[in-house]
Formats: structure tokens, C-alpha cells, sequence
């Protein structure tokens, strides 16, 4: 009987050790990676200009395959 206690004593403490080696792992993606594809055929043209007064302008045109243009301008006076 003696043995049976014991046996069922280690039994039951090997069961807790088991209980206790658990491992939680939680895995975290990272973001979501964006790939901007630009166009080869895009035309870019850039103007400049400088007055008496000491303002610059500069213009710089960008026109894609589409025919899509876009143009932003920048001054600046001294």
C-alpha cells in the first residue's frame, strides 16, 4: 500500500512539473510592406527664373504616360 501512495504521490507531481513547462509563444507580424512601381516614360521639366526685384521662381512640371500633368511652383524673394 505503502508503494501505492508513493506512486500516485509522483504521479501526481509529475503531472504538476508537466503543467508548469508550458510555453505561451505569441508571434507578432510586422507591417505590411508598400512597393511604388514609378513610370519609366514619366517627362519631368523644370523652369527657372529670377526677376530685378531678387524672387526666384522655379516651376517644375511633371507629365506621365497617361498625359497626366502636375505642376508645383516655389518663390522665394530675398
Amino acid at each position: 500500500m505503502r508503494y501505492s501512495i508513493l506512486a500516485v504521490a509522483v504521479l501526481a507531481l509529475s503531472g504538476v512539473s508537466a503543467a508548469q513547462a508550458q510555453t505561451t509563444v505569441i508571434e507578432r507580424g510586422g507591417p505590411d510592406r508598400v512597393v511604388v512601381d514609378r513610370p519609366s516614360s514619366e517627362s519631368k521639366t523644370v523652369e527657372r527664373r529670377e526677376t530685378s526685384d531678387g524672387c526666384r521662381t522655379k516651376t517644375v512640371t511633371k507629365e506621365n504616360e497617361v498625359g497626366d500633368r502636375k505642376s508645383v511652383t516655389k518663390e522665394s524673394c530675398d
